[in-house]
């Protein structure tokens, strides 16, 4: 289905044509004076130049031949030359009728070309809880995901584990030192390892944080950990298998609390994953001349001619051998091409490290990782802030674990839900906290633009008023409760139909449902979650403002009345359709 902005340029292109110009200056865009009209055309004004004719007898030809058109309630022309146009109310509600149809998509096309994408968007490091820092990767990149899936692409998400290098061996150092008796510290020891794991989470979160305290204190512990390091790195059996421990104890907890987040991935590599990799590739750039030894370091210049500040070579290697992010994340790059062969590769990172994925991107296109068909985005954003401006903090003032944010937030709401007296049965009134609150916090960071810093403000997030995830909610909670009303009157008996509007708030609702389409395509072709919810706010104002004019279920005609109900299910419909694009869901009752 058409997005109703391309059939409306199509007509006003043909109205340009049949005066004699040319179908580019027919370009159609929201109007930006409501007041005045629905959506303008300043075409006239750039036509005036080739044609040399004063702008406004252009539109004045242009809206002529528009007018009688049955798409259009106006096509007038103002001076100097815009053209302001208005749709018929009967057109409108054609279209809506249309979307109606389609009760999966509302009448959105789904790409010509789809695209095998996968996006990086976890990151986070095993043997440690997630915290605030998490959230934002964790909460961009699945609506990205999902926005990306709505819109017919294959994405591939993964977590990307942080799982190698130095914090492996100090948790094996620290482990040994405390349960020593241990048969993976065994080196001769070739029978079969047990499957439970000789910590729990719990452990094994308090384990790291003290390991890398010594570490900082203790040469000879820190010495003791890199030989772990190496030795786990170099194969040894003993130290392997307790990091598989680690992985499984880590990520089952990781996925319990990503899942409160409503948040899943289709992978859980880690950087262990990428390291069989790395020495083929090392290899290769060695024989091919990119990568040479540097102050004892191997590396790969990316700087390029266009630069308007430097770029420091990306370094492969360290002067002992060992592998850094830089070639981790390079190899990770080689086996996703050859597994997957994606058309592209999104990073949803912390917006600070743009520099190292220009190196990393610039090295993996210089040395053929990926070939020129095969796209890496670094979709940067930016700091989550408390309102004092700086990184948001527990009162204590250290970073807060996830889990904690979570929990105050959910009690938050339970304590306003409680005040309404709203539900009274205390289980439900709960779990409509928790639902109520994901949406505050994920509406509350989505809003804003992802490259943004921004204040993640509690007690505004949570707010029923304004532009809030609670709002949202609210909205489509009271059009359930209309809807369930309208279903015990007994209606079936009359046709539900939308109908032409009968006000202007009505209209202005029609209007912002047949903005549906458009404003998700656009949301993913500018991976910008922020334009979804952009999007819905209006199309709740819109909802709300109709209601507070419109007696919906006192209508005393039967038609108008299940029109009107046909079109606050369009609404909600299209509401849970975005929200779940977002990440989070609508509770029955609020």
């Amino acid at each position: 289905m058409k997005k109703i902005l391309d059939l409306i340029a199509k007509e006003v292109e043909e109205a340009f044509f049949d005066s004699g110009y040319e179908k580019s200056y027919g370009k159609v865009t929201l109007s930006n004076r409501p007041d005045l009209c629905e959506y303008q055309c300043n075409g006239a004004l750039a036509a005036a130049k080739q044609y040399k004719k004063a702008p406004f007898l252009i539109a004045d030809e242009v809206a002529a031949k528009l007018t009688g058109n049955q798409m259009f309630s106006m096509a007038e022309s103002v001076r100097p030359g815009f053209l302001n146009l208005k749709l018929d109310p009967s057109f409108l509600a054609g279209y809506l009728q249309e979307m109606r149809k389609d009760e999966e998509r509302f009448g959105c096309e789904t790409a010509k070309e789809p695209k095998k994408i996968m996006i990086d968007y976890g990151g986070p490091n095993v043997a440690k809880p997630l915290h605030i820092g998490h959230l934002r990767s964790a909460i961009i990149g699945e609506s990205i995901k999902r926005i990306g899936r709505f819109m017919g692409h294959e994405m591939i998400g993964d977590v990307h584990l942080g799982d190698w290098g130095l914090q492996m061996g100090l948790i094996i150092t620290e482990l040994g030192i405390r349960k020593p008796d241990l048969i993976y510290y065994q080196e001769d020891f070739d029978g079969e390892y047990p499957k439970e794991a000789p910590f729990t989470i719990s452990e094994l979160e308090e384990i790291y944080p003290t390991a890398s305290a010594k570490s900082k204190e203790d040469e000879a512990y820190k010495e003791a950990a890199m030989q772990a390091t190496y030795e786990l790195q170099n194969g040894r059996r003993g130290y392997q298998e307790l990091l598989s421990h680690i992985l499984n104890v880590s990520v089952t907890d990781l996925k319990k609390n990503y899942e409160n987040l409503n948040v899943s991935f289709d992978l859980w590599k880690g950087e262990s994953d990428a390291q069989p990799y790395i020495p083929d590739m090392v290899q290769k750039m060695k024989d091919d001349g990119y990568a040479y030894v540097s102050e004892g370091a191997l590396v790969v210049d990316v700087k390029e001619e266009t630069d308007a500040k430097e770029i420091p070579p990306c370094m492969i290697l360290k002067s002992d051998g060992a592998s850094l992010y830089n070639t981790t994340d390079l190899a990770t790059i080689v086996w996703r091409m050859q597994d997957y062969h994606p058309d592209e590769i999104i990073y949803v990172v912390d917006k600070r490290q743009d520099l190292y994925f220009t190196q990393v991107f610039r090295c993996a296109r210089k040395t053929g990782l990926v070939g020129k068909d095969t796209k890496l985005t670094f979709q940067g954003f930016g700091t989550m802030n408390g309102k004092d401006g700086k990184p948001f903090k527990t009162r204590e003032g250290g970073v807060m674990r996830l889990e904690s944010l979570v929990s105050e937030i959910n009690e938050e709401m339970y304590q306003k839900i409680m005040e309404n007296k709203s539900l009274p049965d205390e289980e439900e009134a709960r779990e409509t906290a928790k639902i109520v609150a994901l949406s505050a916090i994920k509406y509350g960071d989505l809003s804003n633009q992802a490259s943004k810093d921004y204040i993640f403000d509690i007690e505004r997030f949570t707010s029923f008023e304004g532009n809030t995830g609670p709002y949202i909610l609210y909205t489509i909670v009271r059009i359930k409760s209309i809807l369930s009303k309208y279903e015990a009157m007994d209606c079936k008996h009359v046709k539900e139909q939308i109908l032409p509007a009968k006000s202007e708030s009505e209209k202005s609702l029609m209007l912002e449902i047949s903005r549906f389409g458009a404003a998700v395509e656009n949301a993913f072709a500018e991976t910008a979650p922020h334009k979804v919810c952009a999007y819905i706010y209006g199309l709740a104002n819109a909802l709300n403002h109709f209601y507070h004019e419109t007696k919906i279920l006192s209508e005393e005609e039967e038609a108008v009345r299940a029109g009107y109900v046909c079109l606050l299910r369009l609404t909600k419909d299209i509401l849970e359709t975005c929200i779940d694009l977002l990440g989070f869901r609508a509770p029955e009752r609020m």
